[in-house]
């Protein structure tokens, strides 16, 4: 019995690694959940609701330099470099391309977190639309954002390497840990500190998730030093740049979503978040617990020219995905009310239950595309993706606005969800030309070994 589960759901395994990471991605969305209450029900009693709109709208201009400069590289080429390297052995080349990339992402993020920080009080009148301490409030809470994710720079870098050595345990715990300082930050520092209680818990929560992933990394023997270049660098930027304008796109979404939902009525923007984060309770617990899961494996079967491999883990990864989401899209959708009370949010039901009905339709769609962007990536391809998310998120946006006038706040979610399934049709019908043109590569590089040399 223990050498079934060893072999099967072991966390080396697709489907062990990605229960592994939908039982940690459950409590942090549980986590999450707690959060939102915590969050709605103390700023209700104080009668000071604004404070969560401008909590949730602080983190998109500080997001959006993570994801875009940052992210870019690491979430979609490191993986792949570090499989390479690990079928290899090589240690030392891995602890030198995890420096470099620590040491470049700290430093090109803090100089940009420096230059937004003294420019956020002109830039913020033109991504919300709060007013007086609603708008003071929320340029505090950017700039304190913005150190937050100074510190996610190493905590993702290093998260890149637990999924590769497929240690999804503690990849997946950190991030229960993080939105726990958020919680204890709301309950005990809010008496102290009012409006600042929530994001200097986050603050605290954040350090914690780092501490963590280094400790892990550095147990695993790997060296944590800092350098400031690796030779890979230049192909890591050059791989970046595609992702960047996907990435970018979709925090351009994010931050129209704010702009529309904060010229509406108090509560509009936690109103859109919460239904949101409520979806992602399922893409997490099996988009990205798949995604995250294969990724390893989808790397290492490209690395090695493996296509049968690397399609008998896309097929398992989509057939989880859509026996997961599917029931779980529709079980969401009919859970409205009870979704409401658990986030203290009853009072705007008829609206949260329309957005959440959107919401929930987009969940196998977005699930699926988690999995078929990481396919493109662990064959280190990243214009296709990235053109195809500037596509779906002009999608997304477009719809949003044209429909703003009639749905309100509802239309948010109405063109999340055009947007994830214009996304899960384009790159399905691209990622088997991608995988045919990998074929005929390693066809035609066998052919010319198998040629027999003449002296």
């Amino acid at each position: 019995m223990f050498a079934f589960f060893q072999k099967h759901l072991g966390q080396h395994r697709i489907i062990g690694g990605a229960l592994v990471l939908a039982v940690t991605q459950f409590g942090a969305s549980l986590a999450g959940l707690i959060r939102d209450n915590v969050l709605a029900s103390t700023f209700s009693a104080r009668g000071e609701v604004g404070v969560v709109d401008a909590y949730i709208a602080a983190f998109r201009p500080s997001d959006f330099l993570l994801q875009a400069f940052i992210l870019s590289a690491i979430g979609a080429v490191l993986v792949p470099m570090l499989a390479g390297y690990k079928e290899k052995g090589n240690q030392k080349d891995i602890d030198h391309l995890l420096g470099g990339a620590v040491g470049m992402g700290a430093l090109l993020f803090g100089v940009m977190a420096v230059i937004l920080a003294l420019f956020m009080p002109r830039i913020a009148p033109y991504l919300v639309s709060f007013t007086g301490e609603q708008l003071q409030i929320y340029i505090h809470f950017a700039r304190i954002t913005l150190l937050t994710n100074l510190l996610f720079v190493f905590g993702n870098v290093y998260g890149q390497y637990l999924i590769t050595i497929q240690r999804y345990w503690i990849y997946g715990i950190t991030p229960i840990l993080y939105t726990g300082g958020t919680i204890l930050g709301t309950i005990f520092l809010t008496p102290l500190h009012g409006a600042y209680g929530p994001i200097l818990g986050t603050l605290g929560g954040t350090i914690v998730f780092v501490l963590m992933r280094m400790w892990a990394v550095r147990g695993s023997g790997t060296s944590l030093r800092i350098r400031f270049w690796h030779p890979f660098i230049p192909e890591m930027g050059l791989l970046m740049l595609p992702r960047m304008a996907a990435l970018g796109a979709m925090q351009i979404q994010l931050l129209f979503f704010d702009k529309f939902a904060s010229g509406l009525d108090a509560g509009s923007v936690m109103l859109n978040a919460y239904a949101r984060n409520f979806q992602s309770v399922i893409v997490g617990v099996a988009g990205i617990a798949v995604a995250q899961s294969a990724f390893a494996l989808l790397s290492q079967a490209a690395a090695r020219n493996e296509r049968k491999r690397f399609l008998i883990y896309l097929r398992k990864g989509t057939g989880l995905l859509l026996l997961v989401t599917i029931p779980g899209a529709i079980a969401l959708s009919f859970l409205a009310p009870i979704a409401a009370s658990l986030v203290h949010i009853t009072e705007f039901l008829p609206v949260f239950r329309t957005i959440l009905l959107a919401y929930a339709f987009s969940i196998p769609f977005e699930s699926l595309n988690h999995l078929l962007l990481r396919g493109f990536y662990a064959t280190k391809h990243t214009l296709t993706p990235a053109i195809v998310m500037v596509l779906s998120g002009i999608i997304a946006v477009g719809s949003s606005w044209w429909l703003l006038p009639n749905y309100g706040v509802q239309s948010l979610g109405i063109g999340y969800a055009a947007g994830a399934v214009s996304m899960t049709v384009l790159l399905a019908l691209l990622l088997p030309l991608r995988l045919r043109s990998i074929e005929i590569r390693a066809l035609g590089a066998d052919a010319v070994t198998s040629v027999p040399q003449t002296t």
